[in-house]
């Protein structure tokens, strides 16, 4: 097995082993299980086949042109390719076009041209709307305070399909910080349920916080260095 191979069941056995400690409780807010989103930005389609060979099939990305040039060099494998980087209004039709789920929607200019530019003759796109519950002014992000009226506009599009919440906490190395901060967008998510919102996501924890995430309810992990190592392809070469 590839190195990226071997980091992978250890990922998925991390998982597995704080998912069985909880066993007997719900493991999240919909008892789902919890899902590895491979972050594959800034790493070469090699590293994506080795992964997929592995056995995972969905990457996420954060960068438009390198996306589509990657699922071009993969067009061969079954991937559920996911966007979720911060999204400009020219790209919201490529996106549209050429992804399953979008994590990043964070307003409601985005969720219109993202839903107008669906085509109608593919499922819906999948979409989590992200909170910024830090208020870090260099972060994307709906307020909390914005977020009910973002997520009852979005339901209204027949292109789009709400499924949750995604944040991006301020990073921290304090095991208590980080349960802290996904409490606190696992509250916004609870708000949105028990307001009669039909919710299945929580896009929370990445490679350095993960195990938080999980026992904070995440549904989906999103996890680049822990899989892949170092990013493979210069920041300089990277287009938005």
């Amino acid at each position: 097995m590839t190195t990226i191979g071997n980091r992978l069941q250890d990922i998925l056995a991390t998982i597995h082993s704080i998912t069985s400690v909880n066993q007997g409780r719900p493991v999240n807010q919909c008892n789902q299980p919890v899902q590895l989103l491979a972050v594959s930005k800034a790493q070469t389609s090699q590293a994506i086949r080795e992964a997929y060979f592995a056995g995972q099939t969905r990457f996420g990305e954060n960068y438009l042109q390198e996306a589509l040039d990657k699922q071009t060099q993969l067009n061969d494998l079954a991937i559920e390719w996911h966007f979720i980087g911060p999204i400009q209004s020219n790209k919201t039709q490529l996106i549209a076009q050429n992804f399953a789920w979008v994590h990043s929607v964070d307003r409601l200019k985005i969720a219109q041209r993202l839903n107008d530019a669906r085509p109608p003759d593919i499922a819906p796109l999948q979409v989590c709307i992200q909170v910024n519950t830090s208020n870090e002014l260099s972060k994307s992000g709906v307020s909390q305070g914005e977020l009910v009226a973002l997520a009852a506009a979005i339901v209204k599009m027949p292109r789009l399909k709400l499924r949750g919440l995604m944040s991006i906490p301020e990073p921290s190395k304090d095991y208590n910080k980080q349960r802290s901060q996904f409490k606190q967008v696992r509250e916004c998510y609870d708000a949105l349920l028990a307001q009669g919102f039909a919710l299945d996501t929580l896009s929370i924890g990445m490679s350095d916080d993960y195990q938080a995430a999980i026992e904070e309810g995440s549904t989906i992990v999103r996890i680049g260095s822990a899989l892949f190592g170092t990013r493979a392809i210069s920041n300089k070469s990277l287009a938005p």
